[in-house]
């Protein structure tokens, strides 16, 4: 063949070849260790244990053979290793007893000790290493299975979390919708109904008094369906998360009367719909939050992008944290915007505002486009 027409690999190839070849084997051991090691947990104690033996007797014949001038120690101490990690602290230390026995019984003809005291002596320091290793092989697994139980249960946790902040959304949506639906219509069709009665009653004094209560079902009629909106907001998918943090910080000043300012950020798109509904209801807590119980006579709620990220931040001007923050961390809202917060990859933080005041953030990573932010709190 011509040597001008042999494939050779690619240099720029050959090391993401050869790291391919070792994740591959290491992933192949790996695997047959973890069927080994299942294999050997599903058998009973003693079971194992003359599983191990049996090993052990053919180890112990094969040093037999070799004698004292061939160590095989390091085999023997494996096998203890091995059934303390499989099997637990006792069968390890019974097999170490069983290994001390075989190793002592196969190297006594071609022991070098002059005396049988020392051979009895090197055999009882084998004895106290080899169960020292068993109790400390023992000892490493309960401590792993352990810390791979507790992984689980934080892990379980979280998905509980999760679960109770998706169950929790799903009720609110269900109880926005029943109140759209169900109470807002039929306010607004006795208020229909106000407006036929003032309509048949132009001609005397009672009139004004159904104009009236057509006025005020009217204002019922435009608070349930704000109520409604802020529980069930399908406008975040419809309108932006900008433009939705925006309605119901208007809504929020309408219903409290504190000024409730939202920073320009008419420019910035979440495209993901999970996304956008975990910040807006961490900001509608925030929100309802500074207007409750900081005493705000001011809040800003900003919508900020950095580069890759996106930072939502609510500014107040109220009372600030109080002096024990444990006070702080035990409410619900603040428990589910941390819930929030953590399905979403995203850190949140209160901090004291200088000047007097709270600050929370929330900062994530996520592709946005960009917008000015030129308000400031006063």
């Amino acid at each position: 063949m011509n040597a001008d027409s042999v494939n050779l690999v690619d240099p720029p190839l050959a090391p993401l070849r050869t790291g391919a070849a070792r994740w591959s084997l290491r992933t192949a051991v790996s695997n047959r260790w973890n069927r080994l090691d299942a294999w050997l947990r599903a058998k009973p104690k003693w079971a194992l244990y003359l599983i191990i033996t049996s090993v052990s007797l053919v180890v112990g014949w094969i040093d037999w053979i070799t004698g004292y001038e061939i160590n095989l120690s390091l085999v023997y101490a494996l096998l203890v290793v091995l059934t303390s990690w499989v099997g637990g602290r006792n069968v390890g230390l019974c097999v170490a007893v069983t290994n001390v026995l075989i190793s002592a019984v196969a190297n006594w003809t071609t022991q070098p000790y002059k005396s049988t005291f020392g051979y009895a002596l090197s055999t009882m320091n084998r004895t106290i290493f080899w169960s020292f290793m068993a109790v400390c092989t023992s000892l490493i697994r309960k401590r792993q299975d352990a810390d791979a139980e507790r992984i689980q249960i934080l892990e379980e946790m979280r998905q509980l979390e999760l679960e109770i902040v998706s169950v929790s959304e799903r009720e609110q949506q269900r109880i926005g919708q029943d109140l759209h639906d169900g109470l807002c219509q039929q306010l607004a069709a006795i208020g229909c109904a106000a407006r036929a009665l003032a309509d048949d009653l132009q001609a005397r004094p009672e009139a004004e008094d159904a104009v009236k209560i057509e006025k005020a079902l009217q204002d019922a009629v435009q608070d349930a369906r704000g109520l409604a909106r802020g529980i069930f907001p399908v406008h975040v998918d419809r309108i932006g998360l900008a433009a939705a943090l925006a309605e119901m910080a208007q809504a929020t000043q309408r219903l409290t009367g504190v000024p409730i300012h939202m920073t320009d950020a008419s420019e910035v798109q979440v495209d993901d719909p999970e996304i956008a509904m975990h910040l807006f209801r961490i900001a509608q807590e925030a929100v309802a939050n500074a207007v409750k119980h900081s005493g705000a006579r001011e809040v800003i709620l900003s919508l900020l992008p950095d580069n890759d990220h996106l930072e939502l931040r609510v500014d107040d001007n109220g009372q600030g944290l109080p002096v024990r923050t444990q006070a702080v961390s035990s409410g619900m809202g603040l428990r589910t915007m941390r819930y929030r917060a953590h399905a979403l990859g995203a850190e949140l933080a209160i901090e004291p505002r200088a000047g007097g005041g709270t600050s929370l953030w929330c900062r994530l990573k996520v592709r946005t486009n960009y917008a000015n932010d030129t308000h400031a709190l006063k």
